[in-house]
């Protein structure tokens, strides 16, 4: 089972379905900020939702080798961080995170997003990883910026979202590129 402590306040936990109440709470009182850039969260209506979404998400491991885990702050969750389904043949994957309302600009998520390319390079010996924001999204953009991702285009009108069509920034990171961690 993965958990990864990243420093003495922040964590990395595998998601399983006792999480849901929590993961609940999170986006229910981020919802505002969340809705902007998310296209599930006013699908996210009750606690069950989530307990579905994170059975499917253990399915998903056990099926593919990805996951998806919780990041959390000093005991509470703060977001979320996943694989998307990892293309084997390829030895690639994307990653896909959040963060609930209070919990931005601190570093926690780049914090956790270099765990996870560390753990895709070393561990599941995958050779490119991919993140994908809406172009308007800056604070999800700066982190593939910070850990050394190479801007690689745009997919216009990417994704729906309760507003409209949004295009997605695409980077990408080869392992050839990484300087893995110490």
């Amino acid at each position: 089972m993965f958990n990864y402590v990243i420093d003495d306040e922040l964590k990395l936990k595998l998601l399983m379905p006792e999480h849901a109440r929590q993961m609940f709470a999170l986006v229910d009182r981020s919802r505002h900020r969340l809705r902007q850039w998310l296209p599930w969260v006013d699908g996210v209506t009750q606690q069950d939702h989530l307990t579905t979404f994170i059975k499917n998400s253990v399915k998903q491991g056990i099926d593919n080798g990805g996951f998806t885990a919780g990041l959390w702050v000093r005991e509470e969750l703060a977001g979320i961080i996943g694989y998307h389904e990892i293309d084997w043949h390829n030895r690639s994957v994307g990653i896909g995170y959040w963060l609930g309302e209070g919990y931005e600009g601190q570093g926690y998520m780049t914090s956790a997003c270099r765990v996870f390319v560390d753990y895709a390079l070393l561990e599941l010996a995958l050779n490119r990883i991919e993140i994908r924001c809406a172009t308007g999204n800056i604070a999800s953009r700066a982190i593939p910026e910070r850990l050394g991702f190479i801007f690689e285009g745009v997919i216009r009108q990417a994704e729906k979202l309760p507003a409209g069509y949004v295009n997605h920034a695409v980077y990408g990171l080869l392992r050839s590129e990484w300087k893995l961690l110490d």
